[in-house]
């Protein structure tokens, strides 16, 4: 019920964590911090993707490194006030566009950019302004889309699992477009329970001006443990007709838990690449249905 770590993950997940706590610490501080990453390592449950580690992470580098808030708070806030100046902009070519709910999906997928964590040192607001000229040539699944269409005409509800800050408000178009052309469809978000990476949660959400009701996943996870989910959330996930999962988070957590989860992200990492055959940022709509 997951997309689990593989030799290749752990070494970039040590990796790509051991540098922050050097960075944060020195050398001595992350020394110490890798030892005690590798056993969490061994510790874990089986078959457990990336994001499962994120609190232990924090754990470590609060023990090791003197961390004491949420680390990515300035740029989730950035994040957010980049999309909110642009956001009647991008509303405007959404409804212009031939197509406004593709159009909202081709938005939303290209928001999945804003990501601090799995990008570490490749995310640039310039690159994005740059993205953004150019949203109406992404290309999603053809098949997958309509399957979509079809599932939200006949669904009376909808969980949209969200993912980064920022993004969220690109979320919100969509859920916009969605709302307006099936008026009858309940729309619900669920973010993260707290700091989770550069992740969005309930804060970010009401930053953004999300108009549809908000629950959490209950925990620091990035991603959507269904176990660990909040009795109000399950409650969302077991009545939903349709699920829209953003960001390759919810794809490691949640990929092949049998429920009707249409996947919207962007390809980020070695891993993702080999596993769908696909270049890095290459946009993703995928369902298992």
């Amino acid at each position: 019920m997951s997309i689990p770590m593989n030799a290749q993950c752990y070494l970039c997940h040590l990796k790509r964590n051991t540098e922050t706590a050097r960075a944060m610490a020195g050398d001595e501080a992350a020394t110490a911090f890798a030892k005690e990453l590798m056993q969490l390592y061994l510790d874990a449950p089986k078959e457990k993707g990336s994001p499962w580690f994120g609190p232990g992470v924090t754990a470590l580098l609060e023990k090791h490194c003197g961390l004491t808030e949420d680390r990515f708070r300035a740029e989730k806030e950035m994040s957010n006030r980049f999309v909110l100046q642009r956001l009647d902009g991008i509303r405007s070519r959404i409804a212009a566009a031939e197509d406004p709910l593709y159009a909202g999906m081709q938005m939303a997928v290209l928001g999945n950019y804003i990501d601090f964590s799995a990008l570490k040192g490749e995310v640039s607001f310039a690159k994005l302004e740059e993205m953004l000229t150019r949203a109406e040539s992404i290309e999603l699944d053809k098949e997958n889309y309509r399957k979509f269409r079809t599932d939200l005409e006949k669904g009376k509800n909808l969980l949209y699992i969200t993912d980064n800050a920022g993004e969220i408000g690109f979320d919100r178009l969509l859920a916009e477009q969605i709302a307006a052309q099936y008026p009858d469809l309940q729309i619900t978000f669920c973010v993260r329970g707290g700091p989770a990476s550069n992740d969005a949660t309930r804060e970010d959400a009401a930053q953004v001006g999300i108009p549809f009701p908000v629950v959490d996943n209950g925990c620091t996870i990035a991603g959507t443990e269904l176990e660990l989910l909040p009795p109000e959330t399950m409650a969302q996930f077991e009545k939903a007709d349709v699920i829209l999962s953003k960001g390759q988070a919810n794809v490691e957590t949640l990929y092949g838990c049998g429920l009707n989860i249409y996947y919207l992200f962007l390809i980020k990492c070695e891993r993702f690449q080999a596993y769908f055959h696909k270049e890095k940022l290459t946009p993703m709509l995928l369902t298992e249905g």
